[in-house]
């Protein structure tokens, strides 16, 4: 796609000699008022340069470059030179990349360079709940934009599977355990077990140290630790499963912090071989008091070990064995200190390549009556909030298509329900606390994914009433004669389709799918005032198929947006 500006920092640059082509590229700005111009020049910073008032030097460049046929106008107002591209030429080449179906919005910028991207990660023997969903479709998308960017990615789930929680599941199933009620509703029942291991404690401390006692064992490999340890996993791996396929989300690997349990003595090794490793009661503490952080713990009092010990180890296996270009964590917010302190301790040991590794934070989800516990058995299934979208879904469906086939409305129900759910968590920026409301997610009004999905639906349905012939004109266009989408509605909407491969760009660049979201609501907005502005399907062949051909643009613009997301498309809805 032709980068304009690029191409007038180039003009400017000719024109004023004293001004570089890099320095007059980041003075080309792109105005909010579409009235502005395309693109402005400002020239407060050449006064100083040229010994001229600002005005004067934007007056002498518009009138100097108004002639070039790039431009429809150009025109001095104040210190601004402001551009209007030919809008024919500005319309052809934008449609000349939309037209590629497959591949619009994707650029090659990560050239084939592997990134690894960590998310989802839940832990075993817990729901896999709401709060479970920000990590995984925000990473998931990432995974997606980092794909169409042109990079390679490794998509790992990284199952919190160790830890002294485990001990506490394992002496709750000892004590008031049962291996049917596990078998047939494994979730519900773990987490029962884990919320009472919580209420006992409370009465019975020693309960805390049979639980530390259980975990030791089940780092030092006994066997009846480690086949009810393993035992949870695979019945907690079923249901994840289940949730995955609900999402249409895959992983390249899943591991746990388990795998990594013979690899951390090498890095407690190396930390005292550094002196980097101090005792503090009994525990191994790296001190990082230095760089403004608290210790980071190593192992503890009884010898095993933590997150940060395993963490460290992941790491450095990670990047001997892939050789990534990026590793990224997409973890909540809470865990910032903790990310800077493992990371820290890594570039401590000598391992500059740290700075590779990034974690994307994320805002929390709450309950309207507080923050979810799993250990007070206070929390909403994830699978139950994806159920009770696809069903409100088919009702509404079925509502409006009384005759449709059952099976094409559980096909929609299913791609608007889970895109509802999905759009709903990636339309704000990523950042943000926010709280669950049963209401606001099954809301299908507004700038949501359902609105989104039904504008390609409606380009899908233009398109069948044109017929094959009218757009198989338009998809050739040397058949198109763009003089007809001149109109404000038709050129706003192609400056948001333009747009489209630069924000998947700064997407990837913020590791921000909200930037996605917005930009196609924005796109299905722009074409739903075309829609209702035009008349598409007019009686003037030429009009038709010009007209068409700025339809078929949006629609895969959409699509391609969409699956940026992680949604799909419907062609009917």
């Amino acid at each position: 796609m032709v980068n304009y500006k690029e191409e007038i920092a180039k003009i400017i640059a000719g024109q004023v000699s004293e001004l570089s082509e890099e320095d007059a590229l980041e003075l080309v700005e792109i105005p909010q008022d579409p009235a502005m111009g395309d693109y402005a020049f400002p020239c407060f910073r050449l006064a100083k340069l040229l010994r001229k008032a600002p005005q004067s030097i934007a007056a002498d460049i518009a009138q100097a470059i108004a002639d070039r046929p790039l431009f429809e106008k150009v025109e001095q107002v104040n210190a601004y030179v402001n551009m209007f591209l030919s809008k024919e030429m500005y319309t052809r080449s934008t449609l000349e990349e939309a037209m590629d179906g497959e591949n619009f919005g994707k650029t090659n910028v990560g050239d084939g360079k592997l990134v690894i991207v960590e998310y989802s990660s839940p832990n075993i023997a817990k729901p896999f709940h709401i709060g479970h969903i920000r990590s995984t479709v925000i990473g998931n998308s990432i995974n997606l934009i980092y794909r169409a960017l042109g990079y390679k990615v490794r998509r790992l789930n990284h199952v919190g599977d160790y830890g002294t929680q485990f001990g506490k599941m394992i002496v709750a199933y000892r004590h008031w355990g049962n291996e049917q009620d596990v078998k047939d509703n494994p979730i519900t029942t773990l987490l029962g077990y884990y919320t009472k291991f919580h209420v006992e404690a409370e009465k019975h401390p020693e309960l805390d140290d049979e639980a530390r006692k259980a975990f030791a064992d089940l780092e030092k490999g006994q066997e009846e630790e480690v086949k009810l340890w393993q035992w949870f996993r695979e019945e907690s791996m079923k249901e994840f499963n289940r949730v995955y396929k609900m999402l249409d989300i895959e992983f390249d690997e899943v591991d746990g912090e388990s795998f990594y349990s013979d690899k951390m003595q090498r890095f407690i090794d190396e930390l005292k071989e550094k002196g980097l490793l101090e005792e503090s009661r009994g525990a191994q503490i790296v001190d990082l008091e230095a760089y403004g952080m608290p210790p980071a713990l190593i192992t503890k009092s009884d010898g095993s070990t933590l997150y940060c010990t395993r963490d460290i180890a992941t790491a450095v296996y990670r990047k001997e064995t892939y050789d990534f270009y990026k590793n990224i964590y997409v973890v909540a917010s809470q865990q910032n200190l903790y990310f800077q302190q493992w990371m820290k301790v890594v570039e401590l040991l000598g391992y500059d390549w740290v700075k590779d590794c990034i974690h994307v934070p994320f805002g929390m989800v709450s309950l309207e009556d507080g923050t979810m516990s799993t250990r007070a058995g206070r929390v909403v299934f994830l699978e139950d909030v994806l159920n009770k979208a696809v069903e409100k879904t088919r009702e509404i469906i079925a509502e409006k298509n009384p005759d449709a086939d059952e099976s094409f409305v559980d096909d929609v129900a299913h791609q608007v329900g889970i895109g509802a759910v999905i759009f709903q968590e990636l339309s704000n920026n990523k950042i943000k606390d926010y709280v669950f409301k049963w209401d606001k997610v099954l809301n299908f009004d507004g700038e949501t994914g359902p609105y989104v999905q039904y504008t390609h639906a409606r380009c899908a349905s233009v398109l069948r009433k044109a017929g094959e012939e009218t757009a198989a004109k338009a998809r050739n266009l040397d058949e198109v004669d763009f003089s007809y989408l001149n109109s404000d509605s038709a050129y706003a909407l192609t400056r948001l389709l333009y747009a489209l491969p630069q924000t998947v760009v700064e997407a990837g660049e913020k590791f921000e799918p909200s930037i996605i979201t917005r930009h196609i609501v924005n796109i299905a907005q722009a074409y739903n005032r075309f829609y209702h502005d035009e008349h598409i399907l007019s009686e003037n062949e030429e009009e038709r198929v010009a007209k068409v051909a700025l339809t078929i643009a949006a629609k895969n613009g959409i699509r391609n947006g969409l699956a940026l997301l992680g949604m799909k498309a419907p062609e009917r809805m």
